[in-house]
């Protein structure tokens, strides 16, 4: 069985890492509705949280 635990302190990490694309304003989306649902009215800055790298 292997140990897991962590033998490093933990205050030495960082509290989170961001990655915050730039932004080039094109416009807001068409149907604000669907953009207030997405999070966002700027159809740029749709993408959702897949847990990896987003992907077109």
């Amino acid at each position: 069985m292997k140990d897991y635990m962590y033998k490093e302190n933990i205050e030495d990490f960082p509290l989170a890492m961001a990655y915050v694309p730039w932004q080039h304003f094109k416009g807001i989306c068409e149907n604000l509705e669907e953009g207030y649902h997405d999070g966002t009215i700027f159809p740029e800055l749709d993408k959702p949280f897949t847990g990896r790298r987003c992907c077109k």
